[in-house]
């Protein structure tokens, strides 16, 4: 009795093939995506040489002598290690007043930014009421307004300011810790708006139920759900004022040559300027690299924080 076979036709399709890992690929990516990962993989490291050869050249020329800067100004090792420069230049180059008075100013500016921003953006993502949207929108057009364009109306405003608060004319801490605050306030109301949008109702509702205010449940139920978003946008808010140059130069004008009012961004400018009569080419690069490593450690501690913070509104 003769057996007749039929091919069948339910049969499962050929396994997907696996990457090294085990993981299921589709088909077709085999030699295209390995060249579209080499090109990116080779872009990455171009660009991370971009970004990381500048910062070792500024701290290696710190540590050379005027001679070894000028003669071998793209060599990275010094002949001898000087960290004596950056003793001269925090001493000598003030730069430790300059890092006193810029701390006092963020530690002002970014705690107003902070607390106004998240207020605002909290009552403006939470609740309607009528001209919601048109102060949103508002505050959203400080972000397409280069502040170089309002350098004249700012720079009278202030001086008019001063003539009635003298705290708040120019020359002042405190009246460079409102600008700065004002000009912070746009980005952070636009971060912390998308982020209290996406915090569930059903928490507030709660609290209201148990007889919270609605100031009690912004400080203690909100605000903590939000931290996340506040560690980012704090992190955004002392970077962009730390490096900040422009407003201090523009409001803080004749404090020139005062080392014991001005900020870190006014001190560099200052103390590359004097580099026509004093030629001390190391001290500059010395100072360029103390103002330069608070903000690295800064980002290198709470990168983690930043990313997380960045992506927890859009995973929610």
């Amino acid at each position: 009795m003769s057996t007749t076979t039929h091919p069948r036709t339910d049969q499962a399709p050929p396994p997907a093939r696996r990457d090294a890992a085990g993981a299921a690929r589709p088909r077709g990516a085999g030699l295209g995506g390995r060249v579209f990962n080499g090109f990116s993989h080779l872009f990455l490291l171009v660009w991370a040489v971009m970004v990381i050869y500048p910062l070792v050249w500024v701290v290696m020329s710190a540590l050379k002598s005027d001679s070894e800067v000028i003669r071998k100004p793209l060599s990275l090792i010094p002949d001898t290690l000087r960290f004596e420069n950056f003793g001269r230049a925090w001493g000598e180059g003030h730069l430790g007043a300059f890092f006193l008075n810029t701390v006092l100013v963020l530690a002002g500016s970014v705690t107003l930014t902070m607390l106004l921003g998240s207020m605002a953006a909290y009552v403006l993502a939470r609740y309607d009421f009528p001209g919601n949207r048109a102060i949103y929108y508002m505050f959203l057009t400080g972000l397409t307004l280069p502040i170089y364009l309002a350098a004249v109306p700012l720079f009278k405003g202030v001086y008019n300011m001063g003539v009635v608060f003298p705290l708040l004319g120019p020359n002042k801490h405190l009246m460079l810790i409102v600008v700065y605050v004002a000009w912070s306030l746009s980005f952070t109301i636009f971060f912390m708006h998308s982020f209290f949008r996406t915090l569930p109702h059903s928490i507030a509702e709660a609290a209201l139920v148990d007889g919270a205010s609605h100031s009690r449940m912004f400080f203690s139920v909100m605000l903590p759900m939000a931290k996340p978003g506040l560690i980012s946008i704090g992190i955004f808010n002392v970077l962009g004022q730390w490096n900040q140059w422009y407003l201090p130069t523009l409001l803080m004008q004749s404090v020139a040559g005062e080392p014991k009012h001005q900020v870190i961004s006014q001190g560099l400018i200052e103390l590359s300027v004097n580099q026509g009569y004093k030629s001390d080419w190391s001290g500059l690069f010395a100072g360029v690299t103390m103002a330069m490593l608070p903000v690295l450690i800064v980002y290198i501690v709470f990168q983690r924080q930043v990313q997380s913070g960045l992506t927890a509104g859009v995973g929610k």
